[in-house]
């Protein structure tokens, strides 16, 4: 790496975090560890826990925005979005400042601040690929995806990936529309099946296999999370219905399997039944 991208990489950063719940909670904690300065606004008050921290808590969002942020990064809820940014005065913006968003799905972020934001803010859409359970032990070799939609300060930018860098993430640079594209896969068929687990009513039983506490295990981890959070994988991931489909698909094609195979299997011992009774 450079002199040059090492200085990027050392500047220590004013971030504010719009939407203080848990997750938002979970990288500020990392992000002072690394003496970054932290800010935040949200709904609900967290001025306490803020002021334990060691971060500004601002119930006025107006003084919030006024305030000397490099960074301004977006953890509300997928669904919260759109309503949330409109409640934000953008012309109260000081100066150039790097948007960042950490939702777990991509294009709808990106689209709807490009609509919002002025045109010389910079944006970075990241998604970091864990959480306060998974990621409790640290970060290493957890992954971070980013996409640099709109970035002219690339020392400010740098800086932020580089608190990811420092604590051992994989570092993942592809488009919005690959994330939402490969999440529609792996992370919303994921919550998708552990969801229809729950509806099962799946519990662990004394005799419980390793493959049906894996079960188990999944169930119980996408259930932990909120019904918002899996319902923003699907309305705002253009890729997720065709997913939800090929998951129908594949369950009606195992079932017509299995009954196919049953009915096969009777036939035979009808025929032997007949035989019997000549």
């Amino acid at each position: 790496m450079s002199s040059s991208s090492d200085s990027f990489s050392s500047l220590t950063l004013n971030i504010g975090i719009v939407g203080f719940g848990t997750f938002g909670q979970f990288l500020a904690k990392t992000m002072i560890q690394q003496g970054h300065t932290i800010s935040a606004t949200s709904r609900t008050d967290y001025s306490q826990l803020c002021h334990q921290l060691g971060i500004s808590f601002f119930r006025d969002v107006a003084a919030f925005v006024e305030a000397d942020n490099d960074v301004i990064l977006i953890s509300t809820s997928i669904l919260s979005l759109s309503k949330m940014l409109k409640s934000i005065p953008f012309r109260c913006l000081k100066r150039r400042t790097l948007f960042v968003d950490v939702l777990s799905v991509k294009e709808h972020p990106r689209d709807v601040l490009l609509q919002v934001l002025p045109e010389e803010m910079d944006l970075l859409c990241t998604h970091p690929m864990f959480g306060p359970e998974s990621g409790k032990s640290g970060w290493e070799d957890l992954v971070l995806m980013y996409d640099k939609v709109r970035v002219r300060d690339e020392a400010t930018c740098s800086s932020f990936l580089r608190i990811f860098e420092r604590q051992g993430c994989r570092m993942m640079q592809m488009s919005c529309e690959e994330h939402d594209r490969l999440a529609a896969r792996s992370q919303f068929l994921t919550h998708a099946i552990g969801r229809i687990l729950s509806e099962t009513g799946i519990e662990s039983t004394s005799i419980n296999t390793k493959s049906f506490e894996t079960l188990v295990k999944l169930k119980e981890s996408t259930t932990n999370d909120s019904f918002d959070l899996f319902s923003g994988l699907f309305i705002h991931n253009r890729f997720a219905k065709q997913e939800l489909m090929n998951l129908e698909h594949a369950f009606q094609m195992v079932k017509k399997k299995l009954l196919q195979t049953a009915n096969e299997e009777q036939i035979p011992n009808k025929s032997n039944h007949q035989m019997d009774s000549c």
